[in-house]
């Protein structure tokens, strides 16, 4: 019967091997999905180019430029890959989409085994897809989402009881044991939008231009890079609008210094307390940048998976514009997959330059060891 089949295809200008859409098929390229279909002789099935079964012999194979044409071929849609339908990753991102939805929806929680019944998944494999797609566990996003809603409220001029209820907590208690963590400062603080906190900076410079390194009393809250220090303090000041900017003072210029000398020599290495804000990817992704090593440098690709998020590299590449720490959080050792530069908000030649210094470093470092161990 399938030879039947094979004999009414009509047969490709190239033998499918060396057609440049058989390589799409064995890598399971998603960007091809949609572009052409292929059909299998010895199993009566056509499929996407996505398709995640086993690999057919070339010889077995038949392209086809449209739906119309694999159907035509009288054989049956693939089960794994869905060719009719949409994709595999659409469907997820639909799934993923709606349990966000019902999330943001919901006055409290869903718990995991809700969220996956409405998915009609298993709560297994609805929290990797969940996981995967957002950069966030269910708990983890709807805990961001709450956030966002008390800061809204906050910011809105509602009380703060009234903020605590309305985005879901059910015991006061139970925010202010997280409060700090989500928004950076007590809630009336925040509602007050910062006022009466006390930042205080200095401005340094190095060989990469002025250097402005300011702290709360939770630890260094920011450290930016430019050329103009003026530009960099009306920075600060549009960070911390409400706050009370105290500059000039000797014993913190001591901490400017240090910034500026691991700017110079980076093997000596900065361990300064931060005060990190941001939300709760964000600082995912910014402790993965602060276990690369000095020396070291990473894909945006490679930062998500080790975060467990490896769909969401463009919301690491966002992250990594956020950072507001400049060598503290180094985001300057994140570039391509093909080893290229990418952006740095502090500029592509600064980057440059502290890769450049570092990998230096590191091999100025390795040459004293060996001659250590020859010694």
């Amino acid at each position: 019967m399938f030879i039947t089949r094979q004999r009414d295809l009509k047969p490709t200008p190239l033998p499918v091997a060396d057609d440049p859409r058989w390589g799409l098929i064995v890598r399971r390229d998603k960007s091809a999905d949609g572009k052409f279909w292929y059909s299998v002789a010895t199993t009566g099935v056509y499929c996407r180019p996505s398709c995640p079964s086993r690999r057919a012999n070339p010889r077995n194979v038949q392209l086809h430029d449209t739906l119309a044409q694999a159907k035509a071929t009288g054989f049956r849609p693939c089960r794994r890959c869905n060719p009719d339908g949409p994709s595999i990753d659409a469907g997820n991102a639909a799934m993923v989409a709606k349990a966000c939805r019902m999330i943001e929806d919901s006055e409290e929680e869903p718990s995991l085994d809700q969220l996956a019944v409405a998915a009609g998944r298993s709560p297994g494999y609805f929290h990797r897809v969940f996981r995967a797609t957002t950069g966030l566990t269910p708990k983890d996003y709807a805990a961001a989402h709450r956030a966002a809603r008390v800061r809204q409220s906050l910011e809105d001029g509602v009380s703060v009881t009234t903020a605590i209820y309305d985005a879901g907590f059910n015991s006061s208690g139970r925010f202010y044991e997280k409060s700090t963590g989500m928004l950076g400062m007590t809630p009336t603080r925040y509602r007050a939008g910062g006022a009466n906190e006390d930042i205080r900076f200095a401005v340094g410079e190095s060989s990469l231009g002025a250097i402005l390194v300011a702290s709360s009393k939770k630890g260094v809250a920011a450290i930016l890079l430019g050329d103009d220090p003026d530009a960099l303090v009306r920075d600060l000041q549009d960070r911390f609008p409400k706050a009370r900017l105290i500059g000039g003072e000797r014993d913190y210029e001591a901490l400017v210094a240090r910034v500026v000398g691991f700017v110079e020599a980076p093997a000596l290495g900065l361990d300064l307390p931060l005060d990190v804000r941001g939300t709760a990817f964000q600082q995912r992704v910014w402790q993965a940048l602060r276990d690369i090593p000095v020396g070291g440098t990473i894909s945006y690709a490679e930062i998500a998976q080790r975060i467990g998020a490896p769909k969401a590299t463009r919301a690491i590449a966002a992250a990594c514009a956020a950072n507001a720490h400049a060598i503290a959080i180094p985001c300057h050792r994140v570039i391509r997959k093909d080893g290229t530069l990418s952006g740095y908000a502090w500029g592509a030649e600064r980057k440059r330059a502290l890769l450049e210094r570092e990998a230096g470093g590191s091999m100025k470092a390795a040459d004293n060891a060996r001659r250590s161990s020859r010694g």
